[in-house]
């Protein structure tokens, strides 16, 4: 049982012919993608294909997710272009071998920064960037994507400088388009948008190229003027370390790994995760990584670049009623014959072609929806998800993966600091009710009851004392007892909890009972080891809001009110 894979564990002969299905129609749309992917990682276009063969099926055999499908990846594509030509290695020329050899180490320290994470157990690094730098990063990757694409779907020369001079240099140069390129560009369009609303089971993709490499050959473009792919290196790839790259150049690419291995392990596990979930499965995220760091590995050693988890063709086989990764290794399959038999057909493709489908698949990853969505609920996130676009749009890649980081962790903190503060009192029915905190609230006559909706630790503390003995300070009735509901809060730290201390106290002093609400074990215990629940009597230790209306109640009845 253990020499089965993971993923194909509990495997049955009637997913078979499904599976085969769906990974021949995702390699339909898959091909001519990852082909198209090379023009964002600089690479040659055969790389592209290698991404989807041995990396997929070393996937498959090492992950436990049965659906999440790996390769190529528009986002990683651009910061591995990014961060190499950021390198500033002399003589380095995109889409050249010793390109590609910086590209493949790229993987391979990518690769090692997996293996480590899954040794450690450090899938929940993935859930530090939130899924609004998830939308606002692959949005920005997507404006630029689909607007690098233009010139080479124009036949215009491709502009340099930063996005907002590239964007200047094609406009300008508009009067200089070659309508032949333009003409497979906008025949390509026509064919992917018409299969997409007329027939959306039909790769419509696959069908462009296909129509697009016949019309080249008879026609005969490229001695028209039209740029076409040339001559493709097929077979399979070499295996085998990069040999043109020192280990002191080497580090030069960490930085980069760094990158794409936190955009692959928050991407791919944000991806799993929700087809897992939609098929009522469960998946082990770090298994997942141990999975991705041999692909990365594979990709490394075989000649190509980083791969990642694929949303979109993660989609597409769920669409197609794929049920495990069989279908992925019948998609490497068909891409390995491809690779060994019809590398030849390939080379009268267009550019203008490949760029059309890149385009595309920019315009796909500009997610209005989820703008949309984000900025109706939380303006904050949405805040964060436009200032990651425009960071990687504006500055680069790699910055805004460690700026969405930096900002996903401090609105963590920031919620932290400024949570919902509660005082709880009652409404006619004897209904607990949760009004926000603000001075000249009391629960009852004498009685405040405030909770508190986050852990306390040492950047929140200080308000968070503050704040209390302003309400305590304000009770429109001589305050009896001050209740302070724990049931929102799960841990207290050493800072806090002298800042918790110096408030029992303070309340102490002012000849008021501190009591407290709502405890579990664990804070039960810190609270103990920290000496606050002690300084509390024990019969002012509640269970729940009700219980402490009801004790404060019978106390007044009883006329027995006392002061500290």
């Amino acid at each position: 049982m253990k020499l089965i894979p993971p993923s194909l564990r509990g495997y049955r002969r009637s997913w078979l012919g499904r599976d085969v299905l769906a990974g021949g129609t995702l390699a339909a749309i898959a091909i001519p993608e990852v082909m198209g992917y090379t023009s964002i990682a600089e690479t040659p276009i055969a790389s592209g294909l290698y991404t989807i063969i041995f990396p997929t099926i070393a996937f498959a055999l090492f992950c436990s997710s049965r659906l999440l499908v790996v390769g190529a990846d528009s986002a990683t594509a651009a910061i591995l272009a990014a961060g190499i030509t950021g390198l500033g290695v002399a003589g380095l020329s995109p889409n050249t071998e010793e390109w590609l050899a910086w590209a493949s180490l790229t993987a391979l320290a990518c690769a090692l920064m997996l293996l480590v994470a899954r040794i450690l157990r450090l899938g929940f690094l993935g859930d530090f960037l939130s899924t609004a730098v998830l939308v606002g990063f692959l949005t920005g990757v997507g404006v630029q994507v689909l607007t690098e694409q233009i010139p080479t779907m124009l036949g215009l020369p491709d502009a340099q400088g930063h996005w907002l001079r590239q964007q200047w240099a094609t406009l300008t140069d508009l009067a200089d388009v070659n309508w032949r390129d333009a003409a497979f560009s906008f025949g390509t369009l026509a064919v992917i948008v018409a299969c997409k609303r007329s027939a959306p089971s039909i790769p419509g993709a696959m069908v462009a190229v296909v129509l697009a490499i016949v019309a080249s050959n008879y026609f005969d473009a490229s001695a028209h003027g039209v740029s076409v792919v040339g001559a493709m290196t097929g077979g399979l790839p070499t295996p085998g370390l990069p040999s043109s790259v020192s280990l002191e150049q080497g580090i030069g690419v960490l930085s980069i790994a760094f990158s794409c291995f936190i955009l692959i392990v928050s991407q791919s596990a944000a991806t799993s995760r929700s087809y897992a979930m939609k098929r009522g499965e469960r998946v082990n995220v770090n298994q997942d990584i141990l999975g991705l760091s041999m692909a990365n590995l594979t990709a490394g050693a075989t000649g190509t670049f980083v791969v990642n988890g694929s949303p979109t063709k993660t989609e597409v086989l769920a669409e197609h009623h794929g049920r495990t990764q069989i279908a992925n290794i019948t998609m490497a399959l068909c891409a390995l014959g491809v690779a060994l038999f019809a590398t030849g057909l390939l080379e009268q493709m267009p550019l203008s072609v490949l760029a059309t489908v890149v385009f595309l698949i920019g315009i796909g990853l500009v997610n209005v929806t989820g703008l949309r969505r984000i900025r109706a609920w939380r303006r904050s996130e949405f805040l964060i998800a436009a200032t990651t676009a425009a960071v990687v749009v504006l500055v680069g890649v790699e910055q805004a993966v460690i700026l969405g980081i930096a900002l996903s962790i401090a609105e963590l903190v920031r919620r932290q600091y400024q949570p919902a503060r509660f005082v709880i009192d009652r409404d006619d029915a004897g209904n607990a009710r949760y009004v926000q905190a603000k001075l000249g609230l009391q629960s009852a006559p004498g009685l405040l009851v405030f909770r508190y909706g986050a852990d306390l630790f040492y950047a929140n503390a200080s308000r968070f004392t503050t704040e209390v003995e302003a309400l305590v300070a304000a009770t429109p009735d001589p305050l009896h007892w001050m209740v302070l509901d724990c049931s929102s809060i799960n841990d207290i730290d050493y800072s806090a909890g002298e800042a918790l201390s110096g408030l029992v106290d303070y309340v102490h002093a002012h000849n008021i009972h501190f009591a407290l609400t709502g405890l579990d074990p664990a804070l039960t215990r810190v609270l103990t080891e920290y000496g606050v629940y002690g300084k509390i009597r024990p019969d002012r230790i509640f269970s729940s809001a009700d219980e402490v209306f009801a004790a404060y109640q019978q106390g007044s009845a009883d006329g027995n009110q006392p002061r500290m």
